[in-house]
């Protein structure tokens, strides 16, 4: 098959369609092979090819945008096989096939029928097929192709980020760069001009310039001046066919702004300025304001106001506002038009940010004089103190002068002054003042210890103008005088301790005073002289407004006396002194060893004084139960009493007690106490125990020897062999006890019963740390101890 193509333009395509042209090929299926012959210029020989194969495929080629009112020819089928008689029928599929492009199917010439846009899409893929026509067979394989629509200069550049806003520093350098713009157009790059764009400037000339191929924008003169112009509007071409004529071209607006640098000088309007300013203006407030101007803004703009000399620059200040850029003129000292009518400033206004680059254009500063004409104003009187502080004392009668203030009118006519008090408060009332004098004095008794400080209001007016009104804070102190004695501190509880000593200190006691402490800071102690001497207690005065309290004997009983009280007699030093009695109560208390308190309530030794009714029913409830059980008890062993002497049979073991209770260690006549202590004599002297024995006592003497030469072995073997063989005995083993006490000791007896009639100067102090259980045998040897020496 062979392809013809008649839409050969340029002469690449001119070419391409040649080789199209030249094609030659057998068919595909049974290769047929046909000779392409070339016949050579000047009648040369034949020059045989190799041959081709039938189907041999190229790309078509269709121009887009086509206008014309004939289907557009794209190209032409052709297969070896086709002998023209149209058994051959040509069969197109694939993209467009039918819709855009058809195909005669016995020539096989390709048309499209509609108008293609390349930028919409570039080509086509189709397949082509030859089958015969009678029996719908192939007779080529199915080939593919490709048509390739071809550009023309249908689009225009565009600047897609358009318009620009850009920004450029006023006075930057020739060249300086401000921005690149960049236009796309759709055409195809690769074929022709159609998309080469050159940038040119429409607009914004001679200031700024465009490079043509990069489309850099830059500033074309020097030092362009944002105070002459800021605001630059440039319009930038861009151009396709490398800007030859036909070409097509699209255009943006880069708005250029110049930003500000510090380039101009601060500049005051004048060189001299005039202020009024009334004498009467009050200290910190503002009274004038100047101000510089400045091309430059913002930043650049900024400036700070100072006073560089002038005979007011300690009566003036001046400050800067930031948000106007203007000088604030403020008084630093009060006016005084009798004194100085008029002040002279030279301020100096200058930009706070420099800019290094432009300081030959400077000094970036500038200085003006300012004239401060002070008004006169008719004032109020003026004090000649800003306060006062008098003192009286207290008690004072009333009319007693406390003090004097002055004032005086400022202006030339020193008019006469009126003085008055402004009764605002309570305490403004306790003073009077004389209207022409200006003397204060006392309105009622003061009480120092009550008020010792009064604040009052002094008011002064002239007479021929009494609506200016000055004041001044007057201060009167009262002033002590010795009128109050001194008194305790506070209510002492004082506790002495049943087992104190005598010097011991049991209280430290002070004084207070309400006067202050010239009349009242030193205080004396003592007891009052007119009572006879206490023999409990003493009072120590340690001189530093303390006293002490001790005692003067060993020991105190509650039981004797549970409290006791003491008068004391304080006085200060003060002119003329003045003293008080005030009487301390002291408890009697049982303490511990190392003098905590343990109690101080006396029906502590008491019995159980003071029950309840319910308790004393209780109580006695139970006594009667008890002595019921002990009636039982007692009736129940008589009625089961059993004889000592039971028969043989019944032979146990028996414990017999003897319920036989002594007189105790102070019974020495019921039972001779020697048979405990020998042997020998007990077994000699067999006194009845109940009987008082009528033959002497045997002496220690003897009784010593003899308990040195008994043996307690052969004593004890010799009564167990009397028990074993005296038939009188009841017949079962019994239990017999001997209260022996064996030898003496060498310290001698422990016993009590020799020493209940001796005195002894033991101390029973010890008994204290036995503990709790041996309290009360503490305090009753403590209490025997204490009458001992009393």
């Amino acid at each position: 098959m062979r392809i013809t193509s008649t839409s050969c333009i340029c002469p690449v395509l001119v070419c391409l369609c040649f080789v199209q042209r030249c094609y030659g090929a057998a068919h595909h299926g049974s290769i047929k092979v046909t000779r392409n012959q070339t016949k050579h210029i000047e009648g040369e020989t034949e020059v045989h090819h190799r041959p081709k194969r039938g189907w041999v495929w190229n790309q078509f080629f269709v121009l887009e945008e086509h206008m014309g009112p004939d289907p557009q020819y794209v190209g032409k089928l052709h297969s070896n096989s086709d002998k023209g008689d149209g058994s051959v029928k040509y069969i197109l599929t694939g993209e467009g096939a039918g819709t855009i492009f058809i195909i005669d199917d016995t020539t096989g010439d390709i048309h499209s029928t509609k108008s293609l846009d390349r930028e919409q899409k570039t080509h086509y893929v189709l397949h082509a097929q030859a089958i015969d026509r009678r029996t719908n067979k192939p007779l080529e394989p199915e080939s593919e192709f490709i048509i390739k629509v071809q550009d023309i200069n249908d689009n225009a550049p565009k600047f897609t980020d358009g318009p620009y806003i850009v920004t450029v520093p006023e006075m930057s350098e020739m060249g300086t760069s401000v921005l690149q713009v960049t236009a796309t157009d759709a055409d195809d790059p690769t074929y022709g001009n159609s998309a080469r764009v050159v940038y040119s400037i429409l607009q914004g000339q001679p200031y700024f310039s465009v490079d043509p191929k990069t489309g850099v924008i830059r500033t074309a003169l020097h030092n362009m001046d944002r105070e002459a112009r800021e605001h630059y509007s440039v319009v930038i071409q861009a151009k396709d066919m490398a800007g030859q004529v036909g070409g097509l071209s699209g255009s943006t607006t880069v708005n250029i702004t110049l930003t500000d640098v510090n380039d101009n000088p601060p500049r005051f309007p004048q060189k001299h300025y005039q202020l009024y300013v009334p004498e009467s203006a009050q200290v910190g407030s503002a009274v004038g304001k100047i101000k510089a101007n400045d091309a430059d803004t913002g930043s650049n703009a900024d400036m700070k106001y100072t006073i560089i000399n002038g005979d007011g620059s300690g009566v003036f200040s001046i400050s800067t506002d930031k948000e106007t850029r203007e000088g604030i003129l403020s008084l630093k000292k009060p006016l005084n038009y009798e004194k100085k009518k008029s002040y002279t400033l030279n301020i100096e206004g200058a930009n706070t940010h420099l800019d290094f680059r432009f300081s030959h254009l400077g000094p970036f500063k500038d200085v003006t004089m300012l004239k401060i004409i002070v008004g006169d104003v008719d004032e109020p009187p003026l004090f000649t103190m800003p306060s006062y502080v008098m003192e009286v004392y207290e008690n004072a009668k009333i009319g007693t002068p406390v003090g004097t203030v002055t004032a005086q009118d400022p202006d030339a006519a020193n008019s006469l002054v009126r003085y008055f008090i402004d009764h605002n408060t309570e305490e403004d009332r306790y003073f009077t003042i004389d209207a022409s004098t200006g003397t204060i004095k006392t309105a009622k008794i003061f009480d120092r210890e009550e008020t010792p400080w009064y604040n009052i209001t002094v008011a002064a007016s002239e007479i021929d103008n009494p609506g200016l009104v000055s004041h001044v804070p007057v201060g009167v102190r009262i002033l002590d005088i010795n009128d109050n004695p001194p008194e305790l501190a506070r209510d002492y509880d004082v506790v002495v301790c049943e087992n104190a000593k005598p010097g011991q200190v049991i209280q430290t006691i002070t004084a207070t005073d309400k006067d202050n402490s010239a009349n009242g800071a030193r205080f004396h102690f003592s007891l009052d002289e007119g009572l006879s001497l206490n023999p409990n207690f003493t009072l120590r005065n340690n001189e530093d407004n303390t006293a002490s309290i001790l005692t003067r004997r060993r020991r105190y009983s509650r039981t004797t006396q549970d409290t006791y009280y003491l008068p004391v007699l304080i006085s200060d030093g003060g002119v003329p002194p003045l003293s008080s009695s005030s009487t301390l109560t002291i408890r009697v208390c049982a303490c511990e060893r190392d003098g905590r308190v343990r109690t101080c309530h006396a029906e502590a030794f008491l019995s159980s004084a003071g029950l309840s009714t319910g308790a004393l029913i209780a109580i006695l409830l139970c006594v009667v139960i008890l002595l019921a059980i002990v009636v039982l008890f007692i009736t129940l062993r008589r009625s089961k009493k059993e004889p000592l002497i039971i028969s043989e049979e019944d032979v146990r073991e028996n414990v017999v007690t003897y319920d036989d209770e002594g007189g105790g260690e102070e019974d020495t006549e019921a039972f001779d106490i020697t048979a405990l202590r020998n042997p020998s004599a007990a077994e000699e002297l067999k006194y009845r125990r109940d009987v008082r024995p009528e033959v002497k006592p045997v002496s220690r003497h003897h009784l010593s020897s003899s308990l040195d030469s008994i043996d307690v072995q052969e004593f004890i073997k010799q009564r167990l062999a009397e028990a074993d063989l005296d038939p009188s005995v009841p017949p079962y083993d019994s239990l017999q006890t001997y209260a022996y006490e064996g030898h003496r000791s060498e310290a001698g007896s422990i016993s009590s019963l020799d020493s209940a009639t001796t005195h002894s100067d033991q101390d029973y102090n010890y008994l204290g740390d036995w503990g709790p259980e041996f309290k009360k045998l503490a305090e009753l040897y403590g209490e025997i101890e204490s009458e001992r020496t009393t």
